[in-house]
C-alpha cells in the first residue's frame, strides 16, 4: 500500500469517526480502533500531511483533527463513486407510500416527516408546479451538539429562511447534488450541508427534495435515503 492510498483510508476513517462522535479524532483512537499496519508515528505523520494539504484541521489546542470542507468533499465523492446500499431504506419508503392516504397534503407532510426522522436533519420538499414548500425536522436537527451554540442556531435559522426562498433557483438536477459548507450559494453557510435532488411526484409533477443540517451529517445514510425516495416514486 502506498502512502497516498493509506492516507485516503485514514482520511475516510477520520471523517466517519467525527460524524459519529462530534469530537476531534486523535491518532491514538485511530491506532487502537483500526489496523492500518503502520506504527503510531506514521499515523501522526499522515494526519499532519492531510492537515497541511487542507483535508483536516486542528481546532484550538486539541491533539485531534476534524474534517474540512475539502475533507468532507473527498469523503462524499468516494461514496458517490463506490455507490451505496439502500435496499432497506427503499423498502421503508415503499411501505410508507402504500400505507398513507394519497392526497397531496398528507403524502408530502408524511414524506417530509419520514425524511426528517430517518436522517435526523431538516427535511424539505418543494413542489415546483404549485410552489408549495414543506419542511419538517426542527426537533431532530436541534438535538445535534452543534446547536448548543447560540450563533450556530441563529445562522441555521437564517440559512433555512434564505434556502426556502431561493431553493427553486438552486442548481438541482436529476442526480443527487451535495453542497458542503462554503460550496452552498447562500449566506452563513460555512457550517451546513445540503443533499438535494429533483424528484417526480405522480400527478403533481416535478419537485425538489432536500436534507439540510450540520456539515457533520451522516452523508452515507442521507445520500442513500434521498436516492431511495427518488427510486420509490419512479416505481410508484
Amino acid at each position: 500500500m502506498t502512502s497516498q492510498e493509506r492516507q485516503k483510508i485514514l482520511l475516510n476513517r477520520i471523517v466517519e469517526e467525527y460524524i459519529n462522535s462530534a469530537q476531534p479524532v486523535s491518532s491514538q483512537l485511530i491506532e487502537k480502533k483500526y489496523r492500518l499496519g503502520v506504527c503510531p508515528a506514521t499515523i501522526r505523520n499522515d494526519m499532519a500531511a492531510l492537515t497541511e494539504e487542507g483535508f483536516l484541521s486542528q481546532p484550538y489546542t486539541s491533539a485531534g483533527r476534524v474534517p474540512t470542507d475539502k475533507g468532507y468533499r473527498f469523503f462524499v465523492d468516494e461514496l458517490l463513486e463506490k455507490g451505496f446500499s439502500h435496499s432497506r431504506k427503499a423498502s421503508a419508503v415503499e411501505e410508507m407510500l402504500s400505507e398513507e392516504a394519497q392526497d397531496l397534503w398528507s403524502m408530502m407532510s408524511h414524506l417530509s416527516r419520514f425524511m426528517a426522522a430517518a436522517s435526523s436533519n431538516l427535511a424539505t420538499i418543494h413542489l415546483l408546479e404549485r410552489d408549495f414548500f414543506w419542511k419538517e425536522g426542527w426537533e431532530e436537527v436541534l438535538k445535534e451538539p452543534e446547536f448548543e451554540e447560540k450563533d450556530f442556531r441563529e445562522d441555521f435559522t437564517d440559512f433555512i429562511k434564505e434556502f426556502e426562498g431561493e431553493v427553486k433557483n438552486l442548481k438541482v438536477s436529476d442526480s443527487i447534488e451535495i453542497y458542503i459548507g462554503r460550496e452552498n450559494p447562500f449566506k452563513r453557510t460555512k457550517n451546513f450541508s445540503i443533499i438535494t435532488s429533483k424528484c417526480f411526484f405522480p400527478e403533481q409533477g416535478e419537485g425538489i427534495i432536500s436534507l439540510v443540517g450540520p456539515k457533520r451529517m451522516s452523508y452515507r445514510k442521507n445520500i442513500g435515503l434521498v436516492d431511495s425516495i427518488i427510486k420509490a416514486f419512479e416505481d410508484f
